[in-house]
């Protein structure tokens, strides 16, 4: 009796986990009757038939790495469909270039399951299908560019990835949002060359930008002393403009002054005198220059002697002019002018001669 009811119990426990499915948010159960799509079951409480209807399971796979940095890929299986987006991760794969160089390449793929009955019906092994077809996409792509072009072309290469990829996934129920490439890792030998050719540009650069430097820095230089020396020249001109003002400034106004001042003397001598009396002060002025020499005898021309009887009367002229007081029985001399000449101490002999005299 024991026995029969701990069987019936099992059996009712049993029944009662085939019977009721609790499923999560974002998680559907492909349900089958009798071996036929019925229905997806989707999130909360689900009530099945036993033994008639059943949840379809599909294959998954997953990359993972242990706790010692070893990659491994997990496959099993699943009656619980996540519609969430998932990445598909997969071992980096050797490509061919254009250019018959061999390089790895990792990729990854995002996609999201949008239709889960095509998903479960329309292909065997959705991971391993996406794994594949990026795998053989991937080559076909790669397979027709240079080295060079590949390492720099990684966003073309994933946006034409993903329209290979999601035109052949439509059937399958699949969207497929991003592929990326995690890396790209050239052979040793030509990531040395690369290295040196970059170091050799970058040398080139540095040696450019210090020859563009040194090439501004001299057409500066040379504007600054360019704009210096017409600096330096504007201002020699403005320098020589005034000083040539002002020599002519004063020049004219030794004119004005001399002008005057012959125009006074003019005035307080007679008609016609004014040039003598000049004439005889130059005689003089000059007189103590010509005596400056080594020489003991100074030979003046005949016709200085006219000019010097000329300064004889001049006395006289000064007279006639109110300078000269007479008295009844003595004569007194009137002083020079201010700048006549004084006779000085006799330091030379002064001798006439004529010319004419001597032939």
């Amino acid at each position: 009796m024991l026995i029969g009811l701990g069987i019936l119990a099992l059996l009712v426990l049993f029944i009662g986990t085939q019977s009721f499915k609790i499923v999560g948010q974002a998680e559907v159960l492909v349900i089958e009757r009798l071996g036929k799509f019925n229905r997806l079951a989707r999130s909360g409480f689900n009530v099945l038939i036993p033994f008639i209807e059943r949840p379809r399971p599909i294959d998954v796979r997953y990359f993972e790495a242990d706790v010692n940095g070893v990659k491994k890929i997990t496959s099993g299986s699943t009656a619980r469909i996540d519609l969430r987006e998932q990445v598909l991760n997969f071992p980096s794969q050797p490509v061919i270039t254009k250019d018959n160089v061999t390089i790895d390449i990792d990729a990854v793929l995002y996609y999201r399951i949008a239709d889960p009955q095509k998903a479960t019906y329309s292909i065997q092994n959705l991971p391993y299908a996406l794994e594949t077809l990026t795998r053989t996409t991937l080559r076909n792509i790669v397979g027709d560019m240079e080295l060079d072009q590949t390492l720099a072309s990684r966003d073309l290469i994933n946006k034409k990835m993903r329209e290979v990829i999601e035109e052949a996934s439509i059937g399958w129920g699949v969207d497929v949002t991003r592929v990326e490439l995690q890396a790209i890792e050239p052979p040793r030998d030509i990531q040395q060359s690369m290295e040196l050719v970059m170091r050799a540009e970058r040398e080139r650069r540095a040696a450019v930008t210090n020859a563009e430097a040194s090439k501004r820095a001299a057409i500066l230089e040379s504007e600054g002393q360019r704009e210096a020396q017409v600096r330096k020249a504007e201002g020699e001109k403005e320098a020589a403009v005034l000083r040539a003002q002002g020599l002519a400034e004063a020049r004219l106004a030794m004119a004005n002054a001399e002008a005057e001042a012959i125009q006074r003397i003019a005035n307080s001598l007679p008609d016609g005198q004014a040039a003598m009396y000049l004439l005889g002060l130059k005689y003089l002025e000059a007189l103590p220059h010509v005596a400056q020499g080594k020489g003991s005898t100074i030979f003046l021309p005949a016709e200085a002697t006219g000019v010097l009887g000329a300064i004889g009367g001049m006395k006289e002229l000064l007279a006639k002019a109110g300078g000269v007081a007479q008295g009844s029985g003595s004569t007194r001399e009137a002083a020079p002018p201010a700048g006549a000449y004084q006779q000085p101490r006799p330091t030379a002999r002064v001798t006439l001669r004529n010319p004419d005299e001597e032939r």
